[in-house]
């Protein structure tokens, strides 16, 4: 690998497409079930109550982060020892089937038990942003793990807006899905069987995949002349780093610039899960209940103008934004911009259309391209704060700690959001208001701590 990018200083296109193709799919199954969640939870008839659907859905959509927090770091560290490319191919493997039993689930528990074993067996994430540092040079650093934010937050939006789309296709394409045909009796299977053989596709494709961590068992006597071979490859400060790094391989949580930039992800993980959730939940609701009363397609359609937007975004403007204020500044900049536009949500209830769906793309698309903004600011501060031996695990303590957030944020906020909408006349923050103002406090709480003496950075970030 340092051979190849000595010899090719350009942006290895190749490699960036697995990237993003990796990290794409390992984002769409996360979120794709939100959009209609709302109308599964209430087919499988284990709400007693309208107002109770959210409650339930909460844990249907904390199953995938609980399993996944439970093994991140084991595969990180698997990653560190088989290579990177073992860990994806599993991962993508599992997607392939528990995304599938997903979408043919007939009972609230098998859901749960397929999200849980999909997350569970999906280790890509860590190891894919491992890889995307290390198949460039470090001026394209930036861009790489723009494209792990990219990939990911357009994952998060699409898988959505295919599950809008795709929902209950007897329903909305009698035309085409009869009653009694498999989408029929399964209205759920469609998107997930679309997400499935993309990442079946994917998954093929590996196949040609380059390896980036290569380890040989050498005898004693050749790693001298070993070494003298690799001398003229390996710059001296990175034999300096590498050497001092076997000394603290096992100090991951004593090194506070990655441990600080990995709690700030996962404040900012938290918010945008719960997020995520409640945007679905509260534009289906019934504007009785302060929502919006759109249809899973409506919702569908926003989140796909709202990806659409994150590529352009990530692509071309946010490496022209980081390169003039850093991944910190922009971090903060973005959050101190969330605030407003959160607060400015509940009362869209009072619009109507056209005016209603231009405000809501328009909201939509801010604050998305904001998170994702906060996101690979952390990406970048979390790679550079330890050496490449180490970044398997440590992106693998970083997934299982944001993991573990992402499990809380749609269990918590279902229970926030069905509480909430049952105060529609309460004294303080009425109905989703008091959703929203919750939002915002987690994303203050974010912003206060991507400043000193809390956040310890890099020293090549020092300024910000």
């Amino acid at each position: 690998m340092d051979r190849r990018k000595a010899a090719n200083p350009g942006i290895p296109y190749g490699s960036f497409i697995y990237v993003w193709i990796v990290t794409l799919c390992t984002a769409l199954p996360i979120s794709s079930l939100f959009p209609f969640l709302y109308f599964m939870i209430r087919d499988l008839n284990v709400a007693k109550r309208t107002e109770d659907i959210g409650f339930y859905a909460g844990f249907v959509g904390a199953s995938f982060m609980f399993g996944r927090c439970l093994t991140s770091t084991a595969w990180g560290i698997a990653a560190d020892r088989i290579g990177r490319k073992p860990v994806v191919v599993f991962g993508i493997f599992s997607v392939v089937v528990f995304n599938t039993l997903f979408g043919l689930s007939v009972s609230y528990w098998m859901a749960i038990a397929t999200r849980f074993l999909l997350g569970a067996l999906n280790g890509l994430l860590g190891p894919i942003k491992a890889y995307a540092i290390e198949v460039c040079r470090p001026e394209h650093e930036a861009l790489a793990l723009s494209l792990v934010s990219t990939a990911w937050g357009i994952g998060l939006i699409i898988g959505p807006a295919l599950g809008g789309y795709l929902a209950m296709p007897a329903e909305n394409f009698p035309g085409v899905f009869s009653p009694d045909s498999l989408f029929g009796r399964f209205p759920y299977f469609l998107p997930c069987l679309c997400t499935s053989i993309f990442a079946a596709a994917v998954l093929i494709s590996c196949i040609w995949m380059p390896e980036t961590l290569h380890k040989h068992k050498v005898r004693e006597n050749e790693n001298q002349s070993i070494e003298a071979l690799e001398a003229p490859l390996i710059d001296p400060k990175e034999k300096v780093e590498e050497s001092g790094s076997l000394d603290t391989k096992k100090s991951l949580f004593k090194n506070w610039p990655l441990m600080s930039s990995i709690i700030v992800y996962c404040v900012f993980s938290f918010h945008d899960m719960a997020y995520t959730e409640v945007f679905s939940l509260w534009a289906e609701s019934d504007k009785k209940y302060g929502g919006l009363s759109l249809s899973s397609e409506d919702v569908g359609q926003v989140l796909a103008v709202t990806g659409a937007s994150l590529l352009v975004y990530q692509l071309f403007v946010y490496p022209r934004i980081n390169k003039v204020l850093g991944p910190i500044k922009s971090s903060r900049i973005a959050a101190i911009l969330c605030i407003p536009i959160l607060f400015a949500y509940p009362y869209m209830t009072y619009l109507s259309e056209p005016g209603l769906s231009i405000i809501l793309n328009i909201a939509s698309v801010i604050k998305n391209n904001l998170s994702v903004t906060i996101i690979t600011g952390t990406f970048i501060l979390q790679n550079n704060a330890v050496p490449q031996n180490q970044r398997g695990a440590a992106n693998g303590l970083s997934m299982t700690a944001m993991s573990f957030f992402k499990a809380v944020a749609p269990a918590g906020a279902g229970i926030v959001f069905s509480w909430a909408q049952k105060r529609q006349h309460g004294f303080l923050f009425p109905g989703d208001q008091m959703v929203f103002f919750l939002l915002n406090v987690i994303e203050l709480l974010g912003l206060i701590l991507t400043f000193k003496p809390f956040l310890a950075v890099p020293e090549q970030y020092g300024r910000n």
